[in-house]
């Protein structure tokens, strides 16, 4: 292995290497070194067991008195019993170790390895992002639950609901509704969420599974898998009339009845190019850009003497959106960008 590392190193380096074999960097280092010319290979200590002492210590601890004992309760039963025992207790742990005998018997949570995310949409109705925030009620402990299904595109809001508790049933009716207002065909969509009980839950799970709608969740504890749905949220409870608490339930839907109209068709979004979620969902926004670019250049033909980097564009239009970009994609962009 050490061989087959060094004759890759000189093109890709050590340390992509070692990562790839599962190969630590430091054994890589430590064995590719020769040893002085001359040197004897260390020999074992002298009070070291040999394979038959070795042996003798296995017999011991396999005895049937012995079998479910740790080490330390063996070696004192020995002494009590008027024997030596065979070595010490650190010793019968190495031999036990080394014959693959000495494990954790208690039943332990082992998480597996949750996927990281990484999606693209390059147009709307590809991805869409949804999550389940609270909003404050009249009194302490009193809560309204906002579920929002957001296109990661477009960033338009493809359809709310506002329930009195989380339930996998309200989530069902919310998905449902809004894939048939969008037309969402078989196998179009990829629907992204965090693993609460409602995400992750057997209705929603068999809802996708009947509309053709692949699932994707976040990994635990990462907000940043969900970055669309959580920056929305901030949006609606940075404005400036976004109350404290909530006075009744029919206050909150007053208030997500005014909301996310004025998001989708009046907010100038700076990830759009300043354009509006409406306008990026319904395909409006080449024709605005254009009209933009055309104002922008009269500005310029009647006072070129005001713009000293020439002839100003309008912010560019999103070509696609991430949830999670990987870092070959981010390169393949930063060369475009530097090439252009």
């Amino acid at each position: 292995m050490i061989a087959m590392v060094e004759e890759r190193r000189a093109q890709l380096g050590v340390a992509p290497l070692c990562d790839a074999l599962g190969l630590a960097r430091a054994t890589f280092y430590r064995r590719r070194v020769s040893p002085p010319p001359g040197r004897r290979p260390r020999r074992p200590p002298r009070h070291a067991l040999t394979p038959a002492d070795r042996k003798q210590v296995l017999a011991v601890l396999h005895q049937e008195r012995f079998v479910d004992l740790p080490p330390a309760q063996v070696w004192a039963q020995l002494l009590d019993a008027g024997q030596v025992p065979p070595c010490s207790i650190r010793t019968m742990y190495r031999v036990l170790a080394a014959n693959a005998e000495v494990r954790e018997r208690r039943n332990q949570l082992r998480h597996p390895a949750y996927h990281k995310p990484e999606l693209l949409a390059t147009g709307p109705n590809q991805v869409w992002s949804w999550d389940i925030t609270k909003l404050l009620g009249p009194v302490k402990w009193t809560y309204y639950y906002l579920y929002v299904l957001l296109d990661i595109f477009s960033r338009y809001v493809v359809g709310w609901l506002l329930g009195r508790q989380e339930s996998a049933a309200l989530a069902k009716v919310l998905i449902a509704d809004s894939c048939t207002r969008q037309h969402i065909a078989p196998d179009q969509l990829t629907i992204h969420a965090d693993r609460g009980p409602s995400m992750t839950s057997q209705p929603v799970a068999l809802l996708l599974a009947t509309l053709g709608v692949i699932p994707s969740h976040s990994r635990p504890q990462v907000s940043d898998d969900n970055p669309f749905s959580e920056a929305q949220f901030k949006t609606l409870k940075y404005r400036p009339d976004f109350p404290a608490r909530f006075g009744a339930y029919e206050d909150a839907q007053a208030f997500c009845q005014r909301f996310f109209p004025w998001y989708n068709t009046e907010h100038r979004h700076s990830a759009l190019g300043l354009m509006t979620p409406h306008d990026i969902h319904h395909g409006l926004a080449a024709a605005k850009w254009q009209k933009r670019a055309a104002i922008l250049r009269a500005a310029y033909d009647g006072h070129p003497e005001r713009f000293a980097h020439g002839v100003p564009l309008p912010p560019p239009l999103p070509t696609a959106a991430w949830i999670n970009k990987p870092p070959a994609a981010m390169a393949v962009a930063s060369s475009e960008g530097a090439g252009s």
